[in-house]
């Protein structure tokens, strides 16, 4: 029965717990202990069972414990430290800010972040995964470090699946609706105090979608959702049902409502930002839109509009492997985007092109749209970006791979959300509060060795203990919800030892991370838990996709596992996995297993989270492990490798040749470390890793580094180019459209007739090489181009390897539209030298050294 009038019916808090409300709808208490405990303090098994979701335990509890708390004097003053600690929190300008934005007063760029999935907390489930992880992670780190970012997503009315197992093992998904109005989110409300509605249009008719602000510290996420009554056919309400969900015309649905419909959102917000960061193509759409936006309001062509907001662009892609990558095929895309193509006034062959590989062929890729558009994109770990190089090459035909315009900004944790409350005080005690904010100080981080070892190992097994009784509760509940025999259940309070080492293993469970690679030979991984003077165990965790039979069996084949009478006490898989588990598991393991084949993870941020808590990794070099392992200023003491990042084309064959490294390291390095104690039954070289970890890793692998990163090399220059370019009526951009039209109407005709050495004989270590050339540049000048001399040590295969670049000058008119370069060049090493020229356009406005398909060599 639906109703006839709707209304909302608020929690009744007595005036002086007022600040409660204030508290719970902003979600800074995510990350600060202080202000979870208070929550628990008023109710400690209320705030479980609510999901940790303060605005729903508020809505909940007893009234009379409200008043026994507004009655508390203690509980009173807790509270005013925590409103206190808000409200500074809130006021102060970050030192950061201070330091790296203080000289920029009035031109700072106003920067909107769009991603499909926020982590934020647990109690706002719209994230499936590590993309979600890392975008909620970057709006606190925002947040903290004072950035004018405003982050764009949707609000899911069911978001992603709980998880449980069946009596057979089989990952069962069950979907849970969230109550919008029992969560920390908002209306955002236009002018006159309605909530803002905003629309997009479909092949036949619009959808609506209301938005909704969550306050993220000092950051305003806007999430839109369609499902109210203004969308009568019930296919719109469902846009925002599921993450993830539904068919190829659900994505398309849902990506066009994030990206038109989040752009319009902050336009109807009157946001106008200066800097648009899509996190994946799921929002490239936004691009579009946004050039559709400035020929309107700038009355500008399409080639010019696309020239001014691809200079506010920012792509990051996050998957190095190209079947995870969103395609369309025409037919969709012309259903829903004919009438778009028509506004942009461009043909359909033109739109289409945009998110093709190759022009006229192919799907339509909303990684291809992004990079196409974008000026500045990065993949997310120095791996990464050298395989996306390498994956996207064709879009940039002629170009050497490494230098492909796709660059790297390592992903990192937001420590403070994930570093347990007993770290947080020794990093207090110890550090200082300068590891709060200044992470990615060294100096900060090297005080770790000031940290008695006995003081750290204490802090450390006190996590495991509290991991080890909270995993044996939730097992046990796990059996009993599946109806296990009484025997199995009572058997949960006896699993896992806290005094064993422990090995946490915990992601998605997609094929390639190799969730089972340790169970490969399970005679030796038997010896290798069962040790009676030195056991070992493993706490699993993870979700497959829906669809994803192949990672749903690596569940079954764990789950059979755990029930082996031999092995059951050592092997437990902890379902539903969350960050809740997340946060128990990288608090209170000893180890941190990780063994992806490579290249297909992209960064992974698990084992960084664990690397906050001291806990050791161990991993396969791919992501962000290579990176820091290959690190000379690393010590190898920070964790250990599985193999040496080699990559062979039998995969049985990576598989048993990295199993048996893995099992290596475990009897040969990581046990012994950790069972060699003194009298005083401390692993003292355990803790000197431990040490060594922090202290090199910390600095590093957090999103305090990486959004400072992202600001000082992306955001600052996004923002200058699109203001360049915008100023005086948008002249820059009209005339550099022009002369990207005049030069590509001449390139056909530019070709290198001649390039030569004059010299013949060998040339001495440190000598010049002069190198001349005779280039035809039809109907452009000199100016309009960069010749580059292109020069290096030969390898095996003939192939210029390590080269120098250095730009020739010109040095006159050969005639006939040809003109004379000149250059040289140092030769620092002896063996076969080689050289070679080439011609692209250069301009001073370019945003990119590279025009796609505009460049020639010398044949």
């Amino acid at each position: 029965m639906r109703p006839i009038q709707q209304f909302s019916v608020v929690p009744a808090l007595p005036i002086q717990l007022e600040a409660l409300r204030t508290i719970a709808y902003n979600l800074r208490w995510a990350w600060s202990h202080e202000s979870v405990e208070l929550f628990r303090r008023l109710d400690r098994e209320l705030w479980e069972k609510t999901g940790h979701n303060p605005v729903l335990m508020l809505g909940s509890i007893a009234q009379n414990k409200l008043e026994e708390a507004a009655d508390d004097q203690a509980f009173l003053a807790h509270l005013q430290r925590v409103e206190s600690d808000l409200e500074s929190y809130l006021a102060e300008q970050p030192a950061w800010f201070q330091k790296h934005c203080g000289a920029r007063p009035g031109n700072l760029p106003s920067i909107a972040y769009f991603s499909a999935e926020f982590g934020i907390t647990e109690c706002l489930s719209i994230f499936a995964g590590g993309l979600g992880m890392l975008a909620g992670d970057h709006l606190k780190s925002a947040s903290d470090l004072g950035l004018p970012l405003t982050g764009v997503g949707l609000l899911y009315q069911q978001g992603y699946f709980k998880q449980y197992l069946n009596q057979a093992g089989w990952q069962q998904e069950a979907y849970e609706d969230n109550d919008f109005h029992n969560l920390p989110v908002s209306p955002a409300c236009d002018p006159s105090g309605a909530q803002l509605v905003v629309s997009v249009d479909l092949p036949d008719h619009p959808v609506y979608a209301q938005v909704w602000r969550v306050q993220v510290g000092r950051i305003a996420l806007y999430l839109l959702d369609t499902n109210f009554d203004r969308n009568p056919r019930p296919e719109d309400r469902d846009i925002t049902d599921t993450l993830y969900g539904g068919d190829r015309e659900t994505r398309i649905r849902q990506e066009i409502l994030l990206g038109v419909g989040g752009y319009r959102a902050l336009e109807a917000l009157g946001l106008r930002p200066t800097v648009y960061h899509m996190n994946e193509g799921h929002s490239a759409f936004l691009a579009v839109e946004h050039i559709r936006r400035l020929m309107e309001t700038r009355g500008l062509s399409f080639e010019e509009a696309r020239v001014l907001a691809s200079a506010s662009l920012v792509f990051t892609t996050h998957t190095p492997v190209e079947a995870g990558h969103d395609y369309f095929g025409p037919e969709l895309i012309e259903r829903y985007f004919h009438g778009f193509a028509d506004r942009l006034r461009i043909s359909w062959t033109d739109f289409m092109d945009l998110g093709r590989s190759a022009p006229g062929q192919g799907e339509f890729c909303m990684t291809v749209l992004a990079l196409r558009l974008a000026t500045q994109s990065n993949g997310v770990s120095k791996l990464h970006g050298e395989v996306s190089r390498h994956m996207w090459r064709v879009l940039w035909p002629g170009v050497p791979e490494d230098e492909i315009p796709i660059r790297h900004v390592t992903n990192g944790v937001h420590f403070r959300s994930w570093t347990s409350l007993e770290m947080n005080q020794l990093y207090d005690r110890y550090l200082g509060p300068a590891w709060r904010d200044d992470l990615a100080n060294g100096e900060v981080w090297s005080r770790v060795n000031s940290i008695p070892a006995e003081e750290l190992w204490r802090t450390h097994e006190r996590r495991r203990d509290r991991l080890v009784a909270w995993a044996r509760t939730r097992v046990r509940e796990q059996r009993v919800r599946r109806s296990a025999p009484p025997s199995e259940i009572e058997a949960a309070d006896e699993i896992l030892d806290p005094d064993a080492l422990t090995i946490g293993f915990a992601r998605r469970f997609a094929t390639y991370k190799r969730a089972t690679l340790i169970l490969r030979d399970m005679q030796r991984l038997t010896r290798i838990l069962n040790d009676p003077q030195r056991p070992v165990q493993i706490i699993f965790a993870g979700k497959a996709h829906p669809r994803d039979d192949m990672g749903k069996d690596l569940i079954r084949q764990l789950s059979t596992v755990t029930r082996q009478k031999e092995l059951g006490r050592r092997i437990v898989f902890l379902e539903n996995y969350d960050m809740s588990v997340a946060r128990y598991l990288v608090q209170g393991v000893d180890v941190w297993l990780n063994t992806p084949l490579r290249p297909n993870e992209a960064s992974g941020t698990s084992g960084m989270k664990a690397a906050a808590n001291g806990v050791l990794n161990l991993s396969t070099l791919d992501g962000w492990w290579d990176e820091v392992w290959r690190d000379p200023a690393n010590p190898p003491l920070i964790g250990w490798a599985i193999g040496k990042g080699e990559q062979y084309p039998d995969a049985e064959y990576q598989n048993q040749l990295e199993a048996d490294a893995l099992y290596d390291l475990l009897e040969s390095d990581v046990v012994p470390a950790f069972y060699d104690r003194g009298p005083d039954r401390i692993p003292r070289r355990w803790i000197e890793r431990m040490k060594a970890s922090i202290g090199s890793l910390c600095r590093f692998v957090n999103t305090h580094r990486m959004v400072g990163d992202y600001m000082c090399g992306y955001y600052f220059r996004a923002h200058s180019q699109f203001q360049s370019v915008d100023e005086n009526g948008a002249a820059r951009t009209r005339a550099l459209a022009a002369w990207q039209a005049r030069v590509r109407a001449e390139w056909p005709r530019v070709r290198i007739e001649e390039a030569r050495r004059d010299a013949t004989s060998s040339v001495l270590v440190g000598a010049n090489v002069t190198v001349k050339a005779r280039i035809h540049l039809a109907g452009l000048s000199p100016e309009d181009v960069a010749v580059e001399l292109y020069v290096g040590k030969l390898s095996p295969l003939n192939e210029i390897q390590e080269p120098a670049v250095e730009r020739m000058r010109s040095v006159g008119d050969a005639g006939g539209g040809s003109w004379r370069f000149e250059a040289n060049a140092a030769c620092s090493g002896s063996g076969l030298h080689g050289f070679t020229v080439r011609v692209r356009p250069s301009h001073a406005d370019l945003f990119t050294p590279f025009v796609p398909g505009l460049i020639s060599w010398a044949s």
